[in-house]
């Protein structure tokens, strides 16, 4: 993500060619950022909601996980906000436009929902997950282009990418709900024999299977049904080959697990909060207006940025590190703001 959003907003158009491999390379590989922090999203907060499930103490994950959904959606809007523009008496809309932060504060939230409505049943949920993924992802030609003129800006940046919008909801609930399907099967079976095998082997082969025969099976069930919208799928599928590359991804690093658990590693999946709020101000210059982007924007060689987005990553992890307190702290002090507002 760090590298990915320097490297895209800084390198000058002209080294954005496509027919270069290196950086045909890069961009595809890319764009598995997005699918994987979303589908990654789904499978830790609902294994998370099935361990504290087994312990009982479910309520207390559920209370929480609606407290970092709704902590993420304002965090998100207050990034977006120039303070700088309020003091000169004026006040940009574009604020309210979505991005990742919204959209995984609004899954969490839908998750906990379809958790209750499904009376907690996990094969239940592991099925309704299922339905709705492949949903999402089937029905993406009939919001593709999607205008709400008549709904409030507030609430159709979450469906529509008309004003502007990074992201939306659908289709990225679509990968949430795949990592919540997956997560109950971890959660089921994570106690097999040879558990770790069968998850790369699975990963791998339903992975392969995706990238290479989803728009296949469209195509058949077009055929077999006759119902236009799987073709018009299958013509853009580009929803299910990403859900394969994340499996791949997923396969590859389950594979090299031993090797990947380093302190260091771990360090950094516990503030990844602190990286985005620090990176996003860095980059786009949140509050201020004053980041790289407006004195870089589309200005470096191919050398230049990728020295500088390997220096960005690091001093990104660094401040995080030592000058930002854990996300912990950032969501304690919320939660007591939220309790001395609600006395």
């Amino acid at each position: 993500m760090l590298q990915g959003h320097f490297i895209d907003t800084l390198l000058n158009p002209a080294f954005k060619d496509k027919s270069n491999t290196i950086y045909n390379i890069w961009y595809y590989l890319r764009g598995i950022t997005a699918p994987a922090f979303f589908t990654i999203t789904g499978l830790v907060f609902v294994f998370l909601l099935l361990k504290a499930k087994i312990k009982g103490t479910d309520n207390i994950r559920l209370k929480k996980g609606v407290q970092r959904g709704l902590s993420l959606i304002l965090i998100a809007y207050v990034l977006r906000f120039s303070f700088i523009d309020l003091m000169f008496g004026t006040i940009k809309l574009n604020f309210l436009e979505v991005d990742v932060l919204q959209c995984i504060g609004l899954s969490l939230l839908l998750i906990i929902a379809l958790y209750t409505i499904c009376f907690k049943n996990e094969w239940l949920l592991a099925i309704v997950f299922l339905v709705l993924g492949v949903s999402v992802f089937v029905s993406e030609p009939l919001y593709r282009d999607l205008a709400l003129e008549n709904v409030p800006v507030l609430f159709s940046n979450y469906l529509s990418t008309q004003n502007g919008s990074v992201f939306t909801i659908l289709p990225w609930f679509g990968y949430v709900c795949f990592g919540g399907f997956i997560a109950v099967f971890f959660s089921k079976f994570g106690t097999l024999n040879h558990y770790k095998t069968i998850k790369i082997i699975a990963f791998s082969v339903f992975g392969f299977l995706l990238l290479n025969y989803s728009s296949f099976a469209l195509v058949t069930l077009d055929k077999w049904f006759e119902i236009p919208l799987f073709m018009r799928s299958a013509s853009y599928n580009f929803l299910f080959n990403r859900l394969g590359d994340v499996f791949i991804l997923f396969g590859l690093f389950y594979t090299f697990e031993s090797y990947l658990k380093q302190d260091i590693v771990t360090r950094i999946g516990q503030k990844t909060l602190s990286i985005y709020v620090i990176h996003f101000i860095i980059i786009y210059g949140s509050f201020t207006g004053l980041g790289l982007k407006r004195f870089l924007y589309q200005s470096l060689t191919p050398a230049e940025a990728i020295i500088g987005a390997t220096l960005f990553m690091i001093v990104v992890c660094v401040i995080s590190f030592y000058y930002v307190r854990t996300n912990t702290y950032i969501y304690g002090k919320i939660r007591n703001l939220y309790y001395k507002l609600k006395n």
